[in-house]
């Protein structure tokens, strides 16, 4: 039985732990040649060791929130594999970020204006720049696929990390306008947003969310969603099967928006 990705390569970026790194592992495992993009050298090196595949996996460690750290890794995939299929923008950072920057997940109000900016050139920039420079690739080609990792807080309000939502938000309209632009360069791009899920991001809510006194109160399957879940919908989106997907938006969050208060 051949796999889902067979014969393509995929970029992913934030390959070293959570979402990313369940992505890069089921493309392994699905037939895929990966490259794995994160900050750190060291965690992208256990990464490939602890995933395996071989020649099949490379990493390139860069700073995605400047353009010179997307153009490193469109080279690498290119030098390494010579074409681009798959690009799984997913690099960013989150709540747990405050522990590295406090002002970074606060609402507009009391953010300042170097903490805003931070966190919009890595959530958004990384997008952007990764996009230009695959896209130019894939153009080539004739094909491609585009898959960007948002929030469902990219499409409700919230209450604080408003830079955090701000980028969220700006991607899936980024996505819809890649796919009115290049689908008929036979270029797809989609946008998944993820609920609440276990990965280190939210590893100081994880208890909070899970206890009984609250999990059923906002989410109706009362529990955080999975990495492996969400990579499973990734796969999807990057995969044959989504053919006729292009500028869609798949929610992937247990219910938490059909049911929110």
């Amino acid at each position: 039985m051949t796999g889902r990705l067979d014969g393509k390569v995929a970029v992913v970026t934030g390959a070293s732990s959570g979402i990313g790194r369940a992505v890069a592992e089921r493309f392994v495992a699905e037939g895929a040649k990966v490259l794995g993009v994160g900050r750190s050298e060291t965690k992208l090196e256990k990464f490939k060791a602890d995933v395996g595949g071989g020649d099949n996996v490379a990493v390139q460690a860069a700073d995605l929130s400047e353009d010179e750290g997307s153009r490193l890794v469109m080279d690498a995939a290119a030098r390494l594999f010579g074409r681009v299929d798959v690009l799984v923008n997913n690099a960013g950072v989150g709540y747990s970020y405050r522990s590295q920057r406090p002002g970074s997940m606060d609402a507009l109000g009391d953010s300042s204006v170097e903490d805003w900016d931070h966190v919009m050139d890595i959530n958004l920039g990384s997008v952007v720049h990764c996009s230009r420079r695959a896209i130019r690739m894939m153009r080539e080609q004739g094909s491609g696929s585009i898959v960007n990792v948002a929030s469902v807080l990219g499409l409700v309000g919230n209450r604080d990390a408003h830079a955090y939502t701000t980028a969220k938000g700006a991607i899936i309209n980024l996505t819809r306008s890649l796919a009115t632009a290049y689908g008929k360069e036979g270029i797809r791009a989609n946008v998944l947003c993820p609920g609440y899920i276990e990965t280190p991001m939210v590893e100081e809510y994880i208890d909070y969310l899970n206890s009984e006194d609250y999990r059923y109160q906002w989410n109706p399957m009362g529990r955080m969603g999975r990495a492996e879940e969400i990579a499973a919908g990734v796969l999807f989106l990057a995969s044959d099967e989504a053919s006729y997907c292009n500028g869609s938006v798949l929610t992937v969050d247990g219910g938490m928006l059909a049911s929110a208060p």
